[in-house]
């Protein structure tokens, strides 16, 4: 994932979350200048412990997972649609 589709997640899952970005800052402890220069694709870096506060205060999780060499078939996008929605912790 690019910093640009990072910042492109922050922010559906903050207003998905209903929080403004003054609300995410206060929860997070990121300075709101970091977070509107993320989610509009103006900063260069952030560090790993931003990235976690903000994720955590949108109770999200960073993960990882090998590089695709191919555009997955529709088979293998529903095979881990099934094996995600297993491991759902929320349920």
């Amino acid at each position: 994932m690019q910093i640009e589709e990072l910042g492109d997640a922050v922010r559906s899952a903050r207003k998905s979350s209903g929080f403004t970005q003054a609300e995410l800052c206060r929860r997070s402890g990121v300075s709101r200048a970091t977070l509107d220069a993320l989610e509009n694709g103006r900063i260069g870096e952030l560090g790993f412990t931003r990235i976690s506060k903000l994720l955590a205060a949108l109770n999200l999780e960073l993960t990882t997972r090998p590089v695709l060499r191919h555009w997955p078939t529709l088979d293998e996008l529903i095979e881990e649609k099934r094996n995600d929605s297993g491991l759902d912790r929320r349920n």
